[in-house]
């Protein structure tokens, strides 16, 4: 049994997080899992040859992470007509039919971990939000929640809203940019850790202090997070998503019926919890299949 993944990027740790969950699934099945990625991260046109190269391998099934809200959706229906099963894993797309998508909300998360960051500012703050890449399907999801966050402070102000693309150069880039412009920024919303690091970086170079939180749960920000540099990240729990997306793959070959969707919750890793957290990828548990009715909607 050939289960191939299909990811938008090989700089993501979060992703390599999925991929081990999935490889521990695989081997507890007999199962066979790979995986590619473009080699431009989140590059549309990359993910849908790299797409179309996989239906022409004819895997048993095809686990995608989809890189824009709209560009995969034709490649969607070539997997479709080809009959090869899809499983969906972190955005959920616009076209096509799949077996499940496991993800989680998004939006929710974001306005969680937004809300418990903005509670330890003062009541005026400046605050900045750093989006993912503009085609992301996560991008105005997560936008959206650090939004709903800061209506809640009415007192605060956001001075603007920038793109790290999701990854952690253009992350710092941006927020050197950020820095020099404002001389008073106290909170950074970041919609994943790989920007997050980039931020830090670039507080750490510009010789400025902020209070920044971010999303994916990944040992490098949990690791910020136990060295205080890191208010909180949110368990985005790829890990997780990997081992049931495997794992549904597998039953829906056997002729299980599978749940639609798979929504995983959320926790706030902070000082009080990081250490619960931080542990590596391999040595972390999967959910176990019994229990995922529970997340099913």
């Amino acid at each position: 049994m050939h289960i191939r993944f299909i990811t938008k990027n090989n700089t993501n740790p979060a992703y390599q997080g999925a991929i081990t969950g999935a490889l521990a699934v695989a081997g507890q099945h007999a199962a066979r899992v790979d995986y590619v990625a473009p080699e431009i991260p989140d590059d549309v046109t990359q993910q849908n040859e790299l797409i179309d190269a996989s239906i022409a391998e004819r895997p048993d099934a095809i686990v995608l992470l989809p890189a824009h809200a709209t560009g995969v959706n034709s490649a969607i229906e070539r997997i479709n007509t080809a009959g090869i099963p899809l499983v969906l894993m972190v955005s959920e797309a616009s076209a096509g039919s799949w077996v499940s998508y496991i993800g989680t909300n998004s939006e929710e998360m974001a306005c969680e971990l937004g809300t418990a960051m903005l509670a330890t500012l003062s009541d005026d703050a400046h605050v900045v939000i750093m989006d993912g890449h503009p085609g992301s399907i996560t991008t105005p999801e997560r936008h959206r929640g650090f939004q709903r966050a800061l209506q809640r402070h009415p007192g605060m102000r956001l001075l603007e809203s920038v793109s790290g693309d999701y990854q952690q150069a253009p992350a710092r880039s941006a927020a050197c940019d950020l820095l020099e412009k404002h001389p008073r920024i106290d909170g950074i919303l970041v919609a994943n850790d790989l920007m997050a690091m980039g931020v830090l970086q670039a507080l750490d170079e510009k010789g400025r202090k902020a209070s920044v939180c971010s999303i994916n749960g990944t040992p490098d920000a949990i690791a910020a997070v136990r060295q205080g540099r890191l208010y909180a990240t949110a368990s985005f729990n790829t890990h997780a998503f990997g081992c049931l997306a495997t794992e549904v793959a597998i039953r829906h070959l056997k002729g299980e019926g599978m749940p639609r969707r798979l929504l995983l919750p959320t926790a706030i890793i902070d000082m009080t919890n990081a250490v619960q957290w931080d542990i590596p990828y391999e040595k972390r548990s999967c959910p176990a299949w019994s229990e995922v009715q529970a997340y099913a909607v």
